[in-house]
């Protein structure tokens, strides 16, 4: 079981949380879960076009920055919480760009008489987010850096983390038939409920084609 399911969804209300919290009648349910979608890519769209380029940058702060982990939606009567959870908040630290995020989401929320409240909370421990570790692996793999070397390095950044496993499919190094690799490193329980796993599928585009990238994180267990 524990490798034909999504490890998150098996979780969710024992280790993990729901991303979204607000009530609908049926009706209305469809409506409320497009504009969350909305929202969010709304959120990531605008992150992405204000990122800084530079080559002067660190290598860290370039392949993750402003690199979302999740983003929680707390809808009430009135107002609107989107709390956003993000790695490095540089961008986000700007004057101005808060209210200018406000402006984007508001044309994408259905109601006029709701208010967007939107709050940014920095993670704590980033390199164990499996979202910025595979932005990390996608940065050094666009780069031009052996995949190996680039997993290894990846994992030892996930320093208090007791298992994690990453595994690459594609055309690796740009051989002509696909193949996947795996690294793994402690223990990864993923038949038990209450092993609190932190889980991703992320894709690479490279010049050699579409690159899959899956990580499993053992954060704690309950």
């Amino acid at each position: 079981m524990g490798q034909k399911i999504n490890p998150l969804g098996f979780r969710l209300g024992t280790t993990q949380n729901h991303h979204s919290f607000w009530f609908a009648q049926p009706k209305n349910y469809s409506e409320g879960l497009q504009e969350d979608k909305k929202i969010r890519n709304c959120i990531k769209n605008y992150i992405q076009q204000n990122r800084k380029k530079g080559s002067n940058r660190k290598i860290e702060s370039d392949s993750s920055s402003e690199v979302i982990t999740h983003i929680e939606i707390q809808k009430e009567i009135d107002t609107i919480h989107v709390i956003i959870h993000i790695g490095f908040p540089n961008l986000l630290k700007k004057k101005g760009a808060i209210e200018e995020l406000e402006k984007d989401l508001q044309k994408e929320v259905n109601s006029v008489n709701q208010r967007l409240n939107i709050a940014i909370e920095k993670v704590k421990e980033p390199y164990r987010q499996p979202n910025i570790l595979a932005e990390y692996i996608a940065f050094q793999l666009k780069n031009r850096v052996s995949f190996r070397k680039a997993m290894k390095k990846a994992i030892e950044l996930t320093k208090k983390a007791k298992g994690v496993k990453i595994k690459i499919a594609g055309r690796l190094a740009g051989k002509e038939i696909a193949r996947a690799e795996c690294i793994k490193k402690g223990r990864l329980p993923l038949q038990t409920i209450r092993a609190k796993i932190d889980y991703c599928c992320y894709p690479i585009r490279t010049i050699y084609g579409v690159l899959g990238v899956k990580i499993w994180i053992f954060v704690e267990e309950e």
